[in-house]
């Protein structure tokens, strides 16, 4: 189990990589496009221990008066170039995912601004279908300011390259990350209420903002994620989220739904539909942000595609709810 702290910083976070779940693509879809599959969240606390291979627990008082805090000012990463860090270890997390630590030297945080995701680069002999070098964005799941680690949840997909490579690595390997890759800097108290639209594992930004928003003792700003999974298995991070949104009832909601449901599961079923977000995102004329994390077809069919790693043109289901190109941001 890992730990987490009960202060304005989470140490330490489950971690997790970048998927995303798409449900069944109905006969005919509406203009809007595709649906998004959804479900899940979680959470966990300071001083709460929790029955999960990736729950955090907390730290008594002498573990925490203890513990070695980071000292660095400066990142060891580096955003221009790739930095070649060693695994610590992997665990696995679920049943086609894994927990991956690398070590950071001399005991250093990341020191990552929040949003912002790092870059993996295979080795030399590990070639796409194309002959170029394997390079995939990853969003760390470990908070900024943790000592010694950085931590990933990596889905194991079949025919995935990186994937596949990190989850046959050992530990004292080293993979090369170059980072941070800015994506949206985020200032407390900007909007009033942020709207998150999930699938799968893309969860991973939306963990990183919520867990630096929500533990600032100044937040006001209301945040609403819907996150889509296939099964209820495939839900990440599902006890730390549960945590958030009974800590913080007031500017936390989580909507889940399943796409491939049991009978037994209480939470919304099917897909991520435009009345669905009407009904529980602050309307277009609201002081409002919209974030969209997902594979390129629910990101169009949501908020229209990316032009490469520029925003491109609003488009799907938002536009049509009225939202501006302002306040929607794609990952």
């Amino acid at each position: 189990m890992m730990m987490l702290r009960a202060s304005p910083a989470l140490r330490s976070a489950t971690t997790q990589a970048r998927r995303y779940a798409t449900g069944p693509t109905p006969a005919k879809q509406p203009n809007w496009g595709l649906y998004l599959a959804a479900s899940g969240c979680a959470g966990l606390a300071a001083y709460l221990y929790i029955d999960s291979p990736f729950a955090l627990k907390a730290k008594d008082a002498v573990k925490e008066a203890t513990k070695p805090k980071a000292t660095n000012t400066e990142s060891p990463l580096n955003k221009d170039a790739f930095v070649d860090l060693k695994l610590k270890k992997i665990e696995p997390y679920n049943w086609n995912t894994d927990k991956v630590t690398f070590e950071l030297p001399n005991g250093d945080a990341s020191l990552l601004p929040v949003a912002s995701c790092v870059i993996f680069k295979g080795p030399e002999e590990l070639k796409d279908a194309k002959g170029k070098p394997v390079i995939r964005p990853y969003t760390p799941t470990s908070a900024s300011d943790e000592p010694g680690e950085l931590e990933f949840v990596i889905k194991r997909y079949e025919g995935g390259l990186m994937s596949q490579h990190i989850h046959k690595m050992q530990p004292g390997d080293t993979l090369a990350i170059k980072g941070p890759i800015p994506k949206i800097p985020w200032k407390i108290n900007e909007f009033d209420h942020v709207g998150m639209v999930v699938g799968g594992t893309g969860i991973t930004p939306m963990w990183q903002i919520l867990q630096h928003a929500l533990t600032n003792k100044e937040n006001k700003t209301k945040f609403t994620l819907i996150f889509g999974n296939n099964e209820e298995r495939d839900i990440l991070l599902k006890k730390e989220f549960e945590y958030l949104e009974k800590e913080y009832p007031d500017t936390f909601k989580m909507v889940h739904v399943l796409s491939s449901a049991p009978e037994t599961w209480k939470g919304a079923k099917g897909f991520i539909t435009p009345e669905l977000m009407k009904e529980h995102f602050a309307k277009p004329g609201d002081n409002v942000k919209i974030l969209v994390c997902g594979p390129p077809p629910q990101v169009a069919a949501i908020a229209g595609a990316k032009d490469g790693m520029k925003q491109g043109d609003l488009k799907g289901a938002l536009k049509e709810l009225g939202y501006t190109p302002e306040q929607v941001f794609k990952f």
